[in-house]
C-alpha cells in the first residue's frame, strides 16, 4: 500500500480560491481539526492512487485542508480529483455540523458511455455506495454530475472526440469522540470512488456492491 502522496490544476465549488495559510492543521488550529488532518496525513492507500497535500481554498471555512490525487497506471493517469476538509468550530447551518467534505473527481470516457442517460445516476451511486460500503454515516449530501464532449476542428481536427465525466459533491461527516470525524475512513471511501471512476477492480470483497460501468476510455497520457 502506498502512503498518502497527486496533482490537479483547476478547482471545484470554490476550490480554485487557494492560497497558502496557517489553516492546515497547525498548532493554531482547533484540536478536532488537527486530529482530522493528522488522520488524513497518516492514511495508507492502494498503490495505484498517488495523493499529495495541495493549498486549500481560503474563503469556504475558517479552517481547511486539501488533497489532490490521481489514479495512475504506469506513466498514464486514469482519473484525478481533489478532496477538501472544511471546519467551522462555530458550526454551519447548511452543513448541520462543524465539518464538511468537498470533492471534485473526473475522468475521460468513451463517447458512447457518456451518452448513456443513466450515467449521472450511476456516477452519483458510486459516491454514496463508496461511503455506505465502509459503513460511514453522513448528512446533507449535495452535488452535480456533469458530462462534457469536446470536438476538434481546423488544426486540431486530427484529434479524436473526447468525453469527460465530472463529479462535484459535498457532505457532512458524522462527528465522533471529541467532535472529530473519521477522516481516514472518508478518505478511503473517496479513493474507492476515484478507483471506480478510473475503472479499477474493487480493492476488497466489500467494494463489489458498488455499481460498475463498462467501456470506459483507456489510459490517458500525462
Amino acid at each position: 500500500m502506498a502512503a498518502a502522496q497527486g496533482r490537479l490544476s483547476d478547482g471545484a465549488d470554490g476550490m480554485d480560491d487557494s492560497k497558502e495559510g496557517d489553516r492546515d492543521g497547525g498548532s493554531t488550529a482547533p484540536p478536532a481539526f488537527q486530529a482530522a488532518v493528522q488522520a488524513l496525513r497518516n492514511s495508507r492507500l492502494r498503490p495505484q492512487i498517488e495523493i499529495d497535500p495541495t493549498p486549500a481554498p481560503q474563503r469556504l471555512a475558517p479552517f481547511a485542508y486539501a488533497l489532490e490525487a490521481a489514479v495512475v497506471d504506469g506513466d498514464q493517469d486514469l482519473a484525478d480529483g481533489r478532496l477538501v476538509l472544511l471546519h467551522d468550530p462555530a458550526g454551519h447551518d447548511a452543513w448541520h455540523g462543524t465539518f464538511r467534505l468537498v470533492t471534485l473527481v473526473r475522468a475521460e470516457l468513451e463517447p458512447e458511455m457518456a451518452a448513456d442517460p443513466l450515467l449521472p445516476d450511476v456516477c452519483w451511486s458510486w459516491l454514496t455506495g463508496a461511503l455506505q460500503t465502509r459503513g460511514l454515516t453522513y448528512g446533507e449530501p449535495s452535488g452535480t454530475v456533469t458530462r462534457a464532449s469536446s470536438h476538434y476542428f481546423g488544426g486540431l481536427s486530427e484529434r479524436p472526440s473526447a468525453s469527460q465525466i465530472e463529479i462535484r459533491a459535498s457532505w457532512t461527516p458524522r462527528e465522533g469522540l471529541g467532535g472529530v470525524p473519521d477522516a481516514a475512513a472518508h478518505l478511503a471511501s473517496w479513493c474507492d470512488l476515484l478507483a471506480q471512476v478510473a475503472g479499477l477492480p474493487p480493492a476488497g470483497p466489500g467494494d463489489a456492491s458498488i455499481v460498475t460501468l463498462p467501456q470506459r476510455r483507456g489510459p490517458q497520457s500525462r
